[in-house]
């Protein structure tokens, strides 16, 4: 692979994105086969007479990981711009540079918990919006539960499922009281309760657009059935001669009628 194609893969780390910068780089590197050395680094020797004492295999195995690490750092100094290679120069493996990141971006563990008690704050907080689909809904919690996975918290499939299925707009009601009848919540996927929920909300749909061609219908029809009744009523005559209510109604009759054709 040559540098420049490398260089187009690799996320530029900022202040606002080291956690995507971190899964993407962890990503490339295992493909570059240098992960472990970036995770667990290896043992270097403490002199060079300590080296020269190796035996051969175990020099092999020292030029194997050094190698490797150098790679590793090549491909995390692509993904920094100057003034982040600044603050991590003074790191000599793949390992302290990892740690160093971490330690910037992430920081103690005490701003690591303050993170994650807001994002369990707005777990708790959401709420499926009227005009909301389902599709958009389950997007916008999976942001959430991912950022508080990345953060530490164990969220399992469970929490998830039945955090769903307390916050869905009220017009899924039947549908979530035929859910928790019908399965074991606390054992359904996340997915599998997606593609229930989605296979329903179809229906909803369907159902209402058929409520709205049904109600067109009948509004024309009342329309026909108060032209045809001013009709009628104008074929009397008092006296010889329509009386006045009668050519009111008629009149107005159609103007409703023009209307609703217009």
């Amino acid at each position: 692979m040559t540098t420049e194609n490398t260089q187009t893969l690799i996320l530029k780390l900022t202040k606002d994105n080291y956690d995507s910068w971190c899964i993407r780089l962890k990503a490339f590197l295992g493909s570059q086969e240098c992960i472990e050395i970036v995770q667990y680094g290896y043992d270097e020797p403490e002199s060079k007479e300590a080296e020269d004492a190796l035996q051969e295999a175990e020099k092999q195995v020292l030029k194997a990981n050094r190698k490797k690490d150098n790679k590793a750092k090549t491909i995390i100094y692509q993904g920094l711009d100057e003034a982040i290679f600044e603050i991590i120069a003074f790191a000599e493996t793949s390992k302290e540079i990892w740690e160093a990141l971490q330690q910037k971006y992430k920081g103690a563990n005490r701003i690591k918990k303050i993170r994650l008690q807001c994002l369990r704050g707005e777990f708790e907080l959401l709420q499926m919006k009227s005009s909301e689909s389902i599709s958009d809904y389950h997007t916008r919690i999976m942001v959430i539960v991912n950022q508080m996975r990345r953060n530490g918290e164990a969220l399992t499939d469970a929490r998830i499922t039945e955090k769903i299925l307390r916050s869905l707009d009220p017009k899924f009601d039947f549908v979530v009281f035929a859910i928790e009848e019908s399965k074991e919540v606390d054992k359904l996927m996340v997915d599998e309760l997606m593609s229930s929920l989605q296979a329903h909300e179809q229906k909803i749909v369907k159902r209402n657009g058929d409520k709205a061609i049904e109600h067109a219908l009948q509004a024309k029809l009342s329309l026909k059935d108060i032209y045809e009744q001013g009709e009628t009523s104008t074929s009397g005559y008092h006296l010889g001669k329509r009386s006045t209510k009668t050519r009111r109604i008629s009149a107005i009759s159609r103007k409703r009628i023009l209307e609703y054709r217009i």
